[in-house]
């Protein structure tokens, strides 16, 4: 494991991205970042606050314009689409904030997740929704609900299964268990270990470095808007400045 400079990508990789920079102003907020994620796989980038890692997440769905750098998906470049492009290419972000629309219903909210596919021709939503609340039988049972009544850990899920809606190949995660209860938080992770084994790859972007850890395949480390150690996520996890950090006592399991 190294510090990440600039990195060679084999052609298998489902997302690349090298070199990527995203200034705000004068403040240099993500630095020649690069990774790989693998088609079915888990990748997580694990940092403190403010390391970049939102905004890194944000740059790869091409939500700040601004940025540099290259990122290919799929094996083509990608920054000459739009969000929407990248959604109907299989490209789905799932934001802390989880954006969902509080007076709509579950079942509402999760048929926006299906729109860029609707309009493109398809009409599978309602195996897409089954789909749905197979992973999340707690979401069938308030199909009707208000998502501005729902629980954190629910909420959660409903982001999950609005982002599963346009059936992507990679899923973007940004701290899915921030805010959430220990009990939850189980169930959020054991849901991404599920989602892999359909296929889904997942880029996770945690500040619970042990949970993230344990379900991902391969791992990085994110401070100050620089990758300064990458590698299987089982190395990372016996990795001494890594243990030190991030893993102490006291920090949540």
């Amino acid at each position: 494991m190294n510090g990440q400079g600039r990195i060679h990508h084999a052609a298998g990789a489902l997302l690349a991205v090298d070199g990527l920079c995203v200034a705000y102003g004068k403040v240099q907020a993500l630095h020649d970042a690069a990774l790989r994620v693998d088609a079915g796989t888990i990748v997580t980038v694990i940092g403190p606050n403010g390391a970049g890692k939102t905004t890194m997440l944000s740059a790869i769905m091409g939500l700040l314009p601004r940025s540099s750098g290259e990122v290919r998906f799929g094996g083509e470049p990608a920054p000459d689409l739009d969000v929407e492009q990248r959604v109907a290419q299989g490209m789905v972000l799932v934001p802390e904030s989880r954006a969902l629309f509080a007076e709509l219903s579950i079942e509402d909210n999760l048929l926006l997740g299906a729109f860029t596919r609707h309009r493109a021709g398809a009409r599978d939503h309602d195996q897409a929704m089954e789909r749905v609340f197979t992973i999340f039988p707690r979401l069938r049972e308030r199909r009707t609900q208000q998502a501005g009544t729902l629980s954190g850990g629910e909420r959660q899920m409903l982001a999950l299964g609005r982002a599963l809606m346009a059936q992507p190949r990679l899923l973007l995660l940004d701290e899915p268990s921030l805010g959430l209860a220990p009990r939850i938080v189980q169930e959020i992770f054991r849901v991404i270990t599920e989602l892999r084994r359909t296929g889904v790859a997942i880029l996770l972007v945690e500040q619970n470095a042990r949970a993230a850890l344990q379900v991902a395949d391969h791992g990085y480390v994110l401070e100050n808007g620089e990758m300064v150690l990458a590698g299987p996520a089982a190395e990372l996890a016996a990795d001494p400045r890594v243990i030190a950090s991030y893993l102490g006592r006291g920090r949540p399991a």
